[in-house]
């Protein structure tokens, strides 16, 4: 690599490092899906359980292609609803890996929400239990000779590998409609504080990062166009820690519940592309972020790419092996 490239490398793996320098730092630790209407139980833990399905899903978001140690993120949800009695409940698993410079977060939960029926659709409350984890790659940290700003032994930037984990919580309502749905959750609750320590164990009580609390609300639609195989599926995600906000929305056209496509508009960060597939039980989605911001002088986009199965339940003892793609895709 030339000496030019170490350079952009070791600015970059300097801002990481100002995150955990000297005391407790607040970052975004949830991955921004564009296709957040595919994923809905990823943001809100009662989106579980909506339908009659098992839902699973995964795949991989590729962020500011062209720039060196940009956020890597791969994911994977599974949801499906439970009837225990007269009672219906959402049970959910969610798992989120991202790499980001030399962090790298692991987030990780398990999802249950209690549903009842309300003005003729059904409303769901949930919570999320789980852990979120991160590492730090001190051992390649890289200071330019030429630096004037960094010194080889700042204190402030780490030079061992250092790890910590700590409990995480979750929660949100979710309400489905025939044509609409919508939901409104906060994760990293507690907003936990990960102590950061040696992979030997030997504790590093100078750095420690925390997940800042987040909200979210979220809403979307089935509109079928009258006398087509044309449906419109609008939607929205708006997030917020009340110190940052950041609204998108998206246009997307379905035909005979097999081939969809759209765009989106994320405030003043990107414009968007999306594509996707259905094919009897079987998800295949697409999407490419365009910046609008002057990271676009530096990279050429983000890549998203989403793949699922659903599997018909027989929660009544009819329709038994019964396949169908979920409603709300």
């Amino acid at each position: 690599m030339t000496l030019k490239g170490n350079i952009k490398i070791a600015k970059l793996v300097l801002a990481f490092a100002a995150f955990v320098a000297t005391g407790t730092a607040h970052a975004q630790f949830d991955t921004q899906l564009s296709q957040y209407w595919a994923t809905p139980s990823y943001y809100n833990p009662a989106a579980t359980g909506t339908n009659d399905f098992l839902n699973i899903r995964g795949g991989t978001r590729l962020q500011w292609l062209g720039i060196p140690k940009a956020p890597k993120a791969f994911l994977a949800t599974a949801e499906m609803p439970m009837k225990i009695g007269n009672k219906r409940i959402g049970l959910g698993v969610m798992i989120q890996q991202e790499s980001l410079g030399l962090f790298s977060n692991l987030n990780a939960g398990a999802q249950v929400s209690y549903k009842f029926k309300l003005f003729g659709g059904e409303l769901s409350v949930g919570l999320q239990l789980g852990l979120f984890d991160q590492g730090f790659k001190g051992t390649e940290v890289f200071i330019p000779e030429d630096d004037d700003y960094h010194e080889s032994n700042d204190d402030a930037i780490p030079t061992t590998d250092l790890h910590g984990t700590a409990f995480d919580l979750g929660a949100g309502a979710f309400y489905t409609h025939k044509y609409f749905w919508t939901g409104l959750s906060v994760t990293h609750v507690m907003e936990p504080t990960v102590s950061l320590n040696t992979e030997e164990g030997t504790s590093e009580s100078s750095y420690e990062t925390q997940a800042g609390r987040m909200f979210y609300f979220m809403a979307g639609g089935n509109i079928p166009i009258k006398n087509t195989l044309f449906e419109l599926q609008p939607s929205m995600l708006l997030r917020t820690d009340f110190s940052m906000i950041q609204a998108e929305v998206t246009a997307r056209v379905r035909y005979n519940k097999f081939l969809s496509g759209g765009v989106a508009y994320r405030w003043k960060d990107a414009v968007t592309l999306q594509i996707g597939a259905e094919y009897k039980n079987f998800f295949l989605g697409y999407s490419y972020d365009y910046p609008l911001s002057a990271i676009s002088k530096a990279s050429s986009g983000s890549h998203e790419i989403l793949a699922g199965y659903s599997l018909k339940l027989n929660l009544s003892g009819k329709n038994k092996n019964k396949h169908k793609s979920i409603r709300i895709m």
